[in-house]
């Protein structure tokens, strides 16, 4: 039986489009403007990020576990296969980074595309078209769309999830809403596990110490698609870490011990542009890239308080609650940052915030609306121009490493470095991937072999050390070849490689 709409909080008035109206030609044009945003997206990525880029450090590890390209790289604790899994279709059976890169950016602009669409009749449409135009236009969603990495499809699964969330709750008849939570519930677990229970705990203590908010077949869905989605991630802690208590203390071991850590300013220098801010040190960014973070707070409070007058709070309640509980961890439990960490706190807040700036400008009476629209414009202006200052300068810089991976591995190639082969020492994962080669550790968070297996490794295939300049090789290396690469970089390369180089 279909529960009324103010036993949940949520009205289809005040302005807002009726959540269970049917399709007319309105609404087809309202999908073209969210579908216009998705593409919007995709281009973006494609010409500003460019396919061409190389692959990173953690995107290496990840690709190496479906690619025949290379050897899999050591998976360490805190990481999970989900984003393995999802490029497997290319990566499986291709080794092209450009064709890899263009598969994620269409897929993440139709991943947009679903999550603005499931919030239709919950916000009007040009509020959707705003808050998807946000987060897709923040640098740090346009440099990671096309990657493959995790956070942001954790973000595309909250956005898609609360939004299914609050249409099942509108409509207790409909079964699509529930299916798709459960859908975005495995989603997030199956990419990163702990993500989505914070994400989720919102949704959580809504079912189950909320009375009006109980929904047994919500709430089985939403605890299914999480159960489902950690599956192999908690059976991989078993079979491989000695159990999941286990695996969660080595995964805090590698992320520096979590625990009480503000890790707020770390975020604030991260937004210039650093990819990992680890160690997070120097000066704060200029205060015009950090500005619209200091907004988001204000205006999600303006949103809220727009929600309340027009008694609909818990439309903008919920995901404001659960951008809160994604944030947690990582402005307040972890001694380091990297942007992509807040995406699904980003993805969240989009809409509230859309609604708030959409309500300054149609607000003001006849007088003051001139005024509104020119200074939100100004503003919108000012922050896309500084988002695609940053976002330029990062794929730049981003690049440039890249390359000197690439052609630090066609050095190595040069001089006998051929699959089967092993590098060891810093940054030699992409290298190694790059190269084909498999990548070894004897120490830190990648450790996956000690002196013995390296030197008995260099006895039967191509083996090489890294360093960064003419360091002291350990004790297996010494007599070793020593070559400089390209700029700092050192290698010892092992006299196998040499001799079958010669051979």
């Amino acid at each position: 039986m279909t529960r009324p709409l103010h036993t949940v909080g949520l009205h289809p008035t005040d302005g807002h489009e009726p959540a269970l109206a049917p399709a007319t030609g309105r609404d087809r044009k309202g999908q073209w403007w969210l579908a216009a945003v998705a593409g919007a997206f995709v281009l973006a990525q494609l010409t500003v990020v460019r396919p061409g880029m190389g692959l990173g450090w953690d995107e290496s590890v990840y690709v190496s576990q479906v690619s025949s390209h290379a050897p899999a790289s050591f998976f360490s604790a805190p990481r999970a296969r989900g984003i393995s899994l999802l490029v497997a279709p290319v990566a499986g059976w291709s080794s092209s980074t450009p064709l890899l890169r263009v598969y994620l950016a269409l897929l993440s602009g139709l991943g947009l595309f679903v999550a603005l669409r499931v919030w239709r009749g919950l916000f009007p449409v040009r509020v959707l078209t705003l808050g998807g135009a946000l987060f897709a236009s923040l640098w740090v969603t346009v440099f990671y769309g096309p990657q493959a990495m995790p956070n942001y499809w954790v973000a595309v699964g909250a956005l898609t999830g609360v939004g299914c969330f609050l249409q099942a709750q509108t409509d207790r008849t409909r079964r699509g809403p529930v299916w798709g939570l459960a859908a975005s519930a495995l989603l997030m677990a199956w990419m990163r596990p702990t993500d989505a229970v914070w994400v989720a705990l919102p949704l959580l203590f809504a079912l189950v110490v909320l009375r009006q908010w109980r929904h047994a077949r919500l709430l089985i869905a939403l605890a299914g698609g999480l159960v489902a989605g950690a599956a192999e991630w908690v059976i991989e802690a078993y079979v491989r870490f000695g159990g999941l208590s286990q695996r969660l203390s080595e995964g805090s071991d590698i992320q520096g011990g979590l625990g009480w850590h503000i890790a707020i300013g770390d975020q604030l220098r991260s937004l210039s542009g650093r990819s990992l801010c680890r160690p997070c040190t120097g000066a704060m960014p200029n205060p015009v890239v950090t500005a619209w973070w200091f907004a988001l707070p204000v205006l999600a409070a303006i949103g809220l308080a727009v929600a309340v007058r027009g008694r609909r709070t818990p439309s903008t309640a919920l995901p404001l609650a659960c951008a809160v509980t994604a944030a947690i961890p990582y402005l307040f439990l972890i001694g380091y940052a990297a942007p992509r960490f807040l995406l699904p706190t980003y993805a969240l807040l989009a809409i509230p915030v859309a609604d708030a700036l959409v309500w300054l400008v149609t607000a003001p009476g006849r007088a003051w609306r001139p005024v509104a629209v020119t200074l939100v414009a100004v503003g919108l202006a000012g922050h896309l121009a500084v988002q695609y200052a940053v976002l330029a300068h990062t794929v730049r810089r981003t690049t440039a490493d890249h390359e000197t991976w690439e052609r630090t591995s066609a050095a190595l190639r040069r001089l006998g470095l051929r699959p089967p082969c092993l590098l060891t020492g810093p940054s030699t994962i992409p290298i190694a991937f790059s190269a084909g080669c498999a990548s070894a550790s004897t120490d830190g968070p990648n450790a996956n072999t000690d002196a013995t297996g390296i030197a008995q490794a260099a006895q039967r295939m191509p083996v090489a050390v890294l360093t960064t300049g003419a360091t002291r090789p350990p004790s297996y290396a010494r007599g070793w070849r020593l070559v400089r690469l390209d700029g700092a970089v050192y290698a010892y390369i092992a006299p196998t490689a040499l001799r079958d180089r010669v051979t």
